[in-house]
């Protein structure tokens, strides 16, 4: 990863944050085509969390191709115990966790994920702690 500074920016409703890493972003148009009136380029903040549902808004942001574009849930009272995760490993890839999990970053930050998350084994990836498809390219094996 280069010298700049990490920026992320965090919009919230009552159920949901969405978190948005400028630097990560490949501009792909994917979220303000989607949900323009959520995701509006032309407006300030340019995101509008009172724009559609939350679900709709998960919805939209799982598309982000690049992660720029992540969701936090607000804690509720469940239990996360309660909740199955099975972990597997990919042979010669990455570490992949099904279901919700919460994770702390290096920095301090926390981000909820849902269904699948690939996590780096390999140590290539810029995208760390996330798995960026980078042990394809040194030939991890493990």
């Amino acid at each position: 990863m280069d010298s700049k500074k990490e920026i992320v920016k965090e919009y919230s409703n009552d159920d949901l944050t969405v978190v948005w890493k400028p630097n990560t972003c490949i501009h792909s148009k994917l979220c303000w085509k989607g949900l323009l009136q959520v995701f509006n380029p032309q407006n300030r903040p340019w995101i509008n969390m009172d724009g559609a549902s939350s679900e709709r808004i998960k919805k939209q942001v799982e598309a982000c191709p690049s992660g720029a574009l992540s969701i936090k849930t607000v804690p509720k009272n469940d239990n996360m115990e309660n909740d199955k995760i099975k972990i597997s490993v990919a042979e010669n890839g990455p570490l992949l966790v099904n279901g919700t999990c919460e994770i702390t970053k290096a920095d301090g930050s926390l981000e909820t994920k849902d269904k699948v998350t690939a996590f780096c084994r390999c140590g290539a990836s810029s995208n760390k702690p996330y798995c960026d498809g980078q042990h394809r390219k040194i030939n991890f094996i493990g």
